[in-house]
């Protein structure tokens, strides 16, 4: 056996997701985190013809409503930039919506806090 028949098996491993995704590199966290809500467009009509295998996967599973980013890429056992990278090809192609997690809500001031609970106790005891 050469050195090069052991590298096959890995070497393999290597180009598969460069061919799924095209080449296309990751994109922006901001744009799909783990938690960004996917689905499909409901225009059946603007449905692609020509996807890969990988993508219409994609496109079927987000048929069904929302997912996360994260649960798409545990249905799929795809590696998590490769879905990334698909999902936002699918988005940028108009075939999926996404909406980006929601904003931590701002802490509340100590102080006001306080002023509250001292208003609170003064008036009930």
């Amino acid at each position: 056996m050469t050195g090069f028949d052991e590298l096959e098996p890995e070497a393999a491993e290597l180009v598969r997701p460069y061919v799924i995704t095209k080449g296309r590199g990751l994109p922006d966290e901001a744009q799909l985190s783990l938690i960004t809500l996917v689905t499909a467009v409901s225009d059946h009509q603007q449905r692609p013809t020509r996807l890969s295998p990988e993508e219409q996967a994609l496109l079927d599973l987000c048929t069904a409503g929302y997912l996360s980013v994260a649960e798409i890429a545990g249905h799929t056992r795809l590696p998590l930039g490769v879905v990334k990278i698909l999902l936002s090809a699918l988005t940028e192609g108009g075939y999926l919506i996404t909406r980006p997690p929601v904003q931590r809500a701002p802490l509340a001031d100590k102080q006001i806090l306080e002023e509250v609970l001292n208003g609170l106790r003064a008036k009930f005891g």
